[in-house]
C-alpha cells in the first residue's frame, strides 16, 4: 500500500493554475514596483509561473510553503532581471528623436530617391543582352571576379572583362542620355 501518492502532471498544472489565479495580481503589482516597465514585469511573472510548472517540489509543499516558494522565486527573478540590465543602457525614444535622421542618407526622402534610382538601373539592365545581364549580375550581385565568371560561363577571362566593360558603358550611356533628357525637359 502506498502512503503518499505523487500528483499527476495534470494535477500539477491545475495546482499552478490555481496559484496563478490567487497570487498573480498581487505578485504583478509587486514586480511592477521593482522593474522599469510593465512588459518586463509581465515577463518576470511569466518566468515565475513557468518555474512553478517545472518544479517537482511545489506539489509536495503545503499551502503556506507554496506561497513562500512563489514569492521567493519572484524575488530571485527580479534580482536576475536587475543583474542582466545593470550594464544595459536604457534610452527613451523621445530623447533621441532629433538624432534619428541626422545622417542625410537615412532621411525618408533620400531613401525614396535612392529607391527610384535603383528601379531605373534595374529597368536599364533589362535593355542589355542576356549574357551581359548575367555577367553584371555575377560580378555585382554575387561579387565574383572575372576569372570565376569566366569559368562559370565557359569563356575566357578577357572575354568576360570585355563583356562587363561594354555592359557598363552601355548602362552609363543609357543613364547619361536619360539624365540629359530630364535636364532638357525642364
Amino acid at each position: 500500500m502506498q502512503l503518499f501518492k505523487h500528483p499527476s502532471k495534470q494535477d500539477h498544472k491545475i495546482l499552478v493554475a490555481e496559484l496563478y489565479t490567487c497570487y498573480a495580481p498581487a505578485m504583478l503589482m509587486y514586480i511592477r514596483r521593482k522593474v522599469l516597465s510593465q512588459e518586463d514585469a509581465e515577463d518576470i511573472l511569466l518566468d515565475v509561473f513557468t518555474a512553478a510548472l517545472e518544479s517537482k517540489l511545489l506539489s509536495e509543499l503545503n499551502a503556506y510553503k507554496r506561497r513562500s516558494w512563489l514569492w521567493s522565486v519572484a524575488h530571485n527573478k527580479i534580482m536576475d532581471y536587475h543583474r542582466r540590465t545593470k550594464h544595459r543602457v536604457h534610452t527613451n525614444l523621445e530623447d533621441v528623436e532629433e538624432d534619428l535622421f541626422d545622417d542625410e542618407r537615412d532621411m525618408p526622402e533620400i531613401a525614396v530617391v535612392r529607391g527610384e534610382a535603383h528601379a531605373l538601373v534595374r529597368a536599364r539592365l533589362h535593355t542589355l543582352s542576356d549574357v551581359q545581364q548575367e555577367v553584371v549580375r555575377l560580378r555585382f550581385a554575387h561579387g565574383l571576379r572575372s576569372a570565376e565568371i569566366a569559368a562559370m560561363l565557359n569563356k575566357s577571362e578577357a572575354a568576360v572583362r570585355v563583356m562587363l566593360s561594354r555592359a557598363l558603358n552601355s548602362l552609363r550611356g543609357i543613364y547619361n542620355k536619360d539624365g540629359e533628357e530630364s535636364h532638357d525637359g525642364r
